[in-house]
């Protein structure tokens, strides 16, 4: 489908760019979020790298899949976005932040409650960690996937990884351990 839209694009009909709007962007942001942490930013990012894309869509080759290729747009825009900005992420502990918890009012949305911890978890470690988490776990790609999106050499992808999941779990171990999870 999406060379149908390639096509079309390359034929002159920008509006057929709308498909991979649609399509990708919320991927995209949650690819560009991943790495620069921050809202505003990550919209910037994704605009930038759909402009990229979309100029630079005649040198696409279809080696990769599209989805790819336009990954790999969106990181290299976020880590230009982090150095053009100087963005430095610190770890925040997350034993200074007590929330007090209502079990009973948020039975229902225990999902939601997961996610969330997810996202804000993923928000706290590294750049190259939560998004290698992200597209292994999240986007379910391979790690031939990753390593094409990111340019890491295997054995990087699955060092970043494993030190992803380790720093994840830390983070988790921590929020599950305060008072108002119940444990």
């Amino acid at each position: 489908m999406d060379q149908l839209y390639i096509d079309k694009v390359l034929a002159g009909d920008s509006q057929a760019f709308r498909y991979f709007l649609e399509t990708y962007k919320n991927m995209a942001y949650s690819v560009a979020m991943s790495i620069v942490k921050q809202e505003h930013l990550a919209e910037e990012v994704v605009q930038d790298a759909f402009m990229v894309c979309y100029q630079s869509l005649s040198r696409f080759r279809a080696q990769a899949k599209f989805s790819t290729w336009l990954y790999r747009i969106v990181v290299n825009c976020s880590f230009g976005a982090l150095r053009k900005h100087k963005i430095k992420h610190d770890v925040i502990d997350v034993a200074l932040h007590d929330v007090q918890f209502d079990d009973d009012a948020f039975a229902g949305l225990v999902k939601k409650e997961r996610e969330q911890l997810i996202q804000d978890s993923l928000l706290k470690i590294s750049a190259n960690e939560a998004l290698a988490l992200r597209l292994f776990y999240l986007e379910e790609l391979s790690l031939m996937e990753i390593r094409e999106i990111t340019g890491w050499t295997e054995t990087n992808t699955k060092t970043i990884l494993f030190r992803g999941r380790k720093s994840l779990y830390g983070i988790l171990s921590k929020l599950m351990k305060e008072d108002y999870y119940g444990l």
